[in-house]
């Protein structure tokens, strides 16, 4: 099954070919899209089977297809690499893949672009598993731009609208900020070390510099600003949130399972750099905290119900840059495979609650659903305890794994673990506030699931069973981070306040939320209250911030230099280039006296020029 490796993203690929050049009818587009990406689940199966059944020391598995570019010095081949890693990240895209194109059949099945959006997503899940999958950094940032083209595709699906442009735009720029880093990160790493296959680099990066030293710190730095970037982290996180302008799958696929880490997936595969480089590693622990901290409470505030749950990855993706920045690798990536799990499934569930009150997301709009939206109302309460990190749920797990990983490695380890508990009480209280608001309390509406079937339904109970019990499943992440301590269990205090905060952000929210909601209004009408809701609604004002200080002295000077004043350099060249022509045109008189007069003068001239030069040396 290993020799079929390069079938995997293949099979995605072949689809997003099939329905972009064959304009397939919407029954033969479903089976096509929903089916390469089933097919290449399956062989991820299998492949994991054979895989996890080799040796430990024999886990590893690389096949080169063919040189890709060879210049100079520089070679890159179109390899793939397989290790415990790319095998989870791998497991994750087709299988949460698969579950997000099957429901997307019920959710898209009225829109006339059926066929186009498949074949996005097609090309999206493809593209992902050549960026996990690519065994050089050349052909990891094939799959990086990959992606970010697909985000831009989708975001911007439904581009009638000018708001949905502006997001897929505002998404593409904003990320190619963080891509233009990670580029020179790459020229500067082939520069001093003549490779960027990831395995030798980061050998030859270990040979050749010593921790702590310029180079691997500046290296590093720059490759954090590309999984800043693609991850949505501070600052350049203000894209996620607009990106729900997309389809709903589109937010479960790409902005919660798989690309928006792809940054936190680069510093793990990188990590042997990164450890060169303690003070980068400090930094992207802030960075984490401080987006955690931001996002939950910015959460807090919205009424969308898609934004909320965007607020939420953005501050679950904080965490797992704190484990990153811990040095607790494999935590970190534990958590990103539960997350996928349930936010996801908290994805999925709120399309089927939108499409149920026909596309109304504004949650105040909503109320006393869960006995009309049955299906909904537990894939939400499932969803949000695992969010919520609830005992027992998948995401209790991991993020008591990070917990106290930071609280024991951490530079400043009880600070950092003091706000990360913050934030896991913060979670509690938005996810809770979501629920109470969306499914209790009176009834707003006549709304039923008489308008979703199967193939929505069957992928949240199939997610339900995974955020509860997907803590479980064993990641095969240890030989892939040979030096990272066995992660501490909390003790003590620091254990009970790391399991308490969720279930005191709940209480919280049923207080206020459901309990006396005359407590919210209270605190929403006072003038502390006004200030800071809407402080944290605008995000913390970041789009304000950059809109101030960077697009409007841009388009000041768009409009300064309207005429361009490089054209008008070149305009002088053609002007001069012009003026010549017109000078030695006066001279074509057609009067033969002119010409050899002309001649005689410039043979004189010649002649007395060699002369002087004559006299001149003697």
């Amino acid at each position: 099954m290993l020799n079929l490796l390069w079938l995997v993203p293949t099979f995605p690929l072949a689809g997003f070919l099939l329905l972009a050049l064959c304009g397939l009818p919407k029954r033969l587009a479903a089976w096509v899209g929903v089916g390469s990406v089933g097919i290449a689940a399956l062989l991820t199966l299998g492949i994991a089977v054979e895989f996890l059944g080799m040796p430990a020391s024999e886990q590893v598995f690389r096949q080169t297809l063919w040189q890709w570019m060879s210049s100079g010095d520089f070679t890159a081949t179109f390899a793939l690499y397989l290790d415990p890693l790319a095998l989870v990240m791998m497991c994750i895209i087709t299988g949460i893949g698969f579950l997000i194109h099957l429901y997307s059949v019920g959710y898209m099945d009225e829109d006339p672009a059926f066929s186009r959006f498949f074949a996005y997503m097609n090309l999206f899940v493809a593209a992902m598993l050549v960026l996990v999958l690519g065994d050089n950094l050349v052909l990891l940032y094939l799959g990086w731009e990959g992606v970010g083209l697909c985000s831009y595709l989708l975001i911007g699906f439904w581009y009638d609208s000018p708001e949905n442009g502006y997001a897929a735009r505002k998404a593409f720029i904003v990320t190619r900020i963080g891509d233009t880093s990670m580029a020179i990160g790459l020229f500067l790493l082939f520069m001093h070390l003549g490779t960027l296959d990831i395995q030798q680099l980061m050998q030859s990066a270990g040979d050749n510099w010593a921790q702590g030293s310029l180079l691997p710190t500046l290296a590093a730095a720059l490759l954090l600003g590309g999984a800043l970037g693609k991850s949505a982290q501070l600052p350049l996180q203000t894209w996620l949130p607009d990106a729900m302008a997309g389809p709903t799958p589109i937010s479960a696929l790409i902005h919660a399972a798989t690309m928006v880490t792809a940054g936190v997936y680069l510093i793990a595969r990188t990590h042997e750099l990164f450890m060169l480089a303690p003070e980068v590693l400090f930094v992207v622990a802030v960075i984490g905290v401080l987006t955690l901290l931001i996002s939950g409470f910015t959460a807090l505030v919205q009424t969308d119900i898609k934004r909320i749950l965007a607020f939420s990855t953005m501050s679950q993706l904080g965490y797992m840059f704190l484990a990153l920045g811990v040095g607790a690798w494999s935590a970190a990536i534990f958590h990103l495979m539960t997350h996928a799990f349930f936010k996801a499934l908290l994805f999925l569930a709120s399309g089927a609650v939108i499409i149920c009150m026909h596309h109304e997301q504004d949650i105040f709009k909503m109320g006393g659903l869960r006995k009309r939206l049955p299906v909904s109302f537990w894939s939400f309460v499932i969803g949000g305890l695992a969010l919520a990190a609830l005992p027992l749920t998948s995401g209790y797990y991991s993020k008591h794994e990070i917990l106290g990983a930071t609280h024991v490695f951490a530079r400043s380890g009880d600070t950092l673990w003091a706000v990360a508990v913050l934030g896991a009480l913060i979670t509690g209280i938005y996810t809770s506030r979501l629920i109470f608001v969306v499914f209790f309390g009176a009834d707003k509406t006549h709304a039923d699931e008489s308008s979703i079937g199967l193939n929505i339904k069957l992928p949240l109970i199939i997610l339900c069973v995974l955020s509860l019990f997907g803590g479980l499943i064993h990641v095969p992440l240890d030989r892939v981070f040979p030096l990272q301590q066995v992660l501490p269990h909390l003790a003590g205090t620091a254990n009970a306040l790391t399991i308490a905060a969720p279930f005191v952000g709940i209480l919280i929210a049923y207080l206020f939320f459901y309990g006396k909601p005359e407590l919210s209004e209270k605190v929403a009408a006072n003038s502390l209250g006004k200030m800071l809701q809407r402080f944290w609604f605008s995000g913390w004002g970041f789009d304000w911030l950059y809109q101030k200080l960077l697009v409007n002295p841009l388009m000041w000077l768009v409009r300064a230099n309207k005429k361009d004043v490089v054209d008008s350099f070149y305009h002088l060249i053609a002007w001069l280039i012009r003026l010549l022509h017109r000078l030695l045109s006066m001279s074509q008189t057609g009067r033969v006296q002119w010409y050899a007069a002309g001649i005689a003068l410039g043979v004189v001239v010649i002649v007395g020029l060699g002369v002087w030069r004559q006299h001149l040396w003697f």
